[in-house]
């Protein structure tokens, strides 16, 4: 193919005709990526915002004025000097959350939206600041970020922008209220300790307490129950003796109720009575003899064998003592007349 040959086709009409349909096609066609919206302008003059997808424009009159993101954006709001109510001075930074709802008021209600809203911030921040002492501003961080959010979408919604939320990353107050500070909590911590172990001393001496007092109690119902179980077995003892008594008692009287029985308690008694009468004569040289006997025989025969008793007690007697005076005699005193 020769130069001229490339010249002649180089300047046909339909070539140049194919080239201008092809650089319409891709004027006209827009393809708006997710999450994004282009502001489109006629003449120079707002028509419309297109969103997402394919869409279509007419070369050289209209024009993509601006491409504005959906998406949530997060702004570094730089450090800054602010006063509290109690009159310190903090140096605060954050990070700012916001996104654009209204592409149009995003583009032509502010010129920059972005650094505006960045701004709008700082001076909220300031102001919020102001209304709140310094030991606020440490322990009300979420009211704090809550009332900043707040103050800011009063004044972004003409922007078409809404803030979602505001962070406050460092509060830097100055040096000598850091050593104020670490000197309240040095102080707070050693009375939180002094607590803590007055406290512990407090339950020991309770527990002690009740430890004595338990033990105390123990003993005292130990002895109780020694004490009852002692009269238990004493009750039980009586309760036993008494009953032995009774069945002695029963089994001698159903013995007594016989003939052989009666000469046998007539022989007790007449045991018991000669031994009596005996012990009597050991303690003393005086013995009565009852007012009721009768049977004279039965007298004499007591009598002699009393003063029988008696002479054998002396004799044995003076033996152990030895010799005595002339004055001494050996034939006993007589008996003392009877019924006297």
């Amino acid at each position: 193919m020769t130069f001229e040959s490339i010249l002649g086709l180089i300047f046909q009409p339909t070539i140049w005709l194919f080239v201008l349909v092809i650089v319409i096609l891709r004027s006209s066609i827009k393809f708006v990526p997710q999450n994004r919206t282009y502001v489109i302008e006629r003449f120079g003059k707002f028509r419309s915002v297109q969103e997402a997808g394919l869409n279509f424009i007419i070369p050289f009159i209209d024009r993509v004025s601006a491409d504005r993101s959906l998406k949530e954006q997060a702004v570094d709001v730089p450090s800054q000097s602010a006063i509290t109510k109690d009159n310190i001075s903090l140096s605060v930074d954050g990070v700012l959350y916001f996104r654009v709802l209204d592409p149009y008021k995003a583009t032509y209600g502010v010129d920059d939206y972005a650094f505006a809203v960045t701004q709008l911030a700082q001076t909220t921040m300031r102001s919020e600041l102001g209304k709140m002492e310094l030991d606020k501003t440490f322990e009300e961080r979420d009211l704090l970020n809550t009332n900043i959010v707040a103050a800011i979408n009063l004044a972004a919604s003409a922007w078409g922008v809404q803030v979602l939320r505001y962070e406050i990353k460092d509060i830097e107050p100055p040096q000598s209220v850091m050593q104020a500070m670490e000197a309240q909590m040095k102080a707070e911590r050693t009375k939180r300790a002094q607590i803590l172990e007055s406290q512990g001393d407090r339950q020991a001496a309770i527990n002690r307490a009740e430890g004595q007092k338990a033990s105390v109690v123990l003993a005292a119902e130990a002895e109780k129950s020694e004490h009852v179980l002692r009269a238990e077995g004493e009750a039980k003892a009586l309760v036993a003796v008494a009953d032995a008594q009774a069945k002695a008692l029963v089994m001698v009287g159903e013995a007594a109720d016989t003939p052989a029985g009666q000469k046998a308690v007539q022989l007790e008694l007449a045991t018991k009575a000669i031994h009596a009468k005996e012990m009597i004569a050991k303690k003393s040289s005086l013995v009565l003899l009852p007012d009721g006997a009768s049977d004279a025989a039965s007298m004499v025969t007591q009598a002699m064998s009393i003063i029988h008793k008696i002479s054998t007690s002396e004799a044995t007697v003076s033996a152990e003592r030895g010799p005595v005076g002339s004055n001494t005699t050996n034939s006993p005193k007589a008996p003392a007349p009877w019924g006297g």
